[in-house]
């Protein structure tokens, strides 16, 4: 069934499947004035999707427009082009700079299909250990001895790593992977936040990695700071625990090894 759009858009002339990632389905839609869009039904309500888009818009990311919301519907800008990770890179360290006075964001959000739960929170290690790693000591996936390194951590190492470092909360795209970048130079699906920065290159490190050029060209913009390096592992947690929560207890091992590297 195809989704429901907004009235104003008018009725396309075709419609096409297109990859969508894991929780949505997603199509080509063409209209005879020859209009394009990528068109994503959710299973969250759309809105939550579209105003993280926005955000990042306003801050300087490269993010496809937003034509039209419907309650689980998305039509977004169709998107072509050639790569430009050097350009993303910059992009991204000029995203960063669009600070809050505090740590998280108004309402609850999406990462992937799970509910990220936010708030304000004047402390940076608080928000990261109580809103991002401690939800899912409950997940499946995770045996007994796991989960007692976890609270361990979060109990006492975790907040002395991250407890003394002072990161202004920059705006976050939260979820950024190379599956989450289009063509090399446009971001989508965002979990917005306001964080250390640090979280989004940590991520983007996590599967398969992003081209030097990104790195390269991110680091001219803004450096990151003394012991970035030693914390990236512990901003990997929060990633990687949602993966077993979403997807089974196969990523566990990821979380041990990023334990062991902390010495955890």
């Amino acid at each position: 069934m195809r989704p429901e759009l907004p009235p104003d858009l008018g009725e396309p002339e075709t419609w096409r499947r297109v990859p969508g990632g894991d929780i949505c389905e997603s199509w080509e839609a063409a209209w005879a004035d020859g209009r394009r869009a990528f068109v994503k039904r959710t299973p969250y309500p759309a809105r939550i999707e579209a105003d993280g888009l926005e955000a990042l818009r306003r801050a300087g990311a490269p993010v496809p427009g937003v034509l039209g919301v419907a309650p689980h519907t998305l039509v977004l800008e169709w998107l072509e082009g050639s790569s430009e990770w050097a350009g993303l890179g910059r992009a991204l360290a000029t995203v960063h700079r669009a600070t809050a006075k505090a740590f998280g964001w108004p309402e609850d959000n999406r990462l992937g299909s799970l509910v990220q739960r936010n708030g304000d929170w004047p402390q940076w290690a608080e928000f990261y250990a109580e809103r991002r790693v401690r939800p899912f000591l409950s997940a499946g996936g995770l045996d007994d001895a796991l989960r007692r390194r976890l609270r361990a951590a979060l109990d006492g190492p975790l907040q002395d790593l991250l407890g003394a470092h002072a990161p202004a909360p920059s705006l976050v795209h939260g979820d950024l992977w190379a599956g989450n970048v289009v063509d090399g130079r446009w971001l989508v699906d965002p979990a917005v936040c306001f964080a250390d920065r640090e979280l989004d290159l940590a991520f983007a490190e996590v599967f398969g990695g992003f081209p030097e050029a990104f790195h390269h060209a991110y680091q001219e913009a803004w450096p990151l700071p003394d012991g970035w390096r030693e914390r990236r592992p512990a901003l990997q947690l929060y990633h990687l625990l949602a993966h077993v929560k979403l997807f089974g207890g196969g990523y566990a091992a990821s979380v041990a090894a990023r334990l062991d590297r902390l010495g955890w």
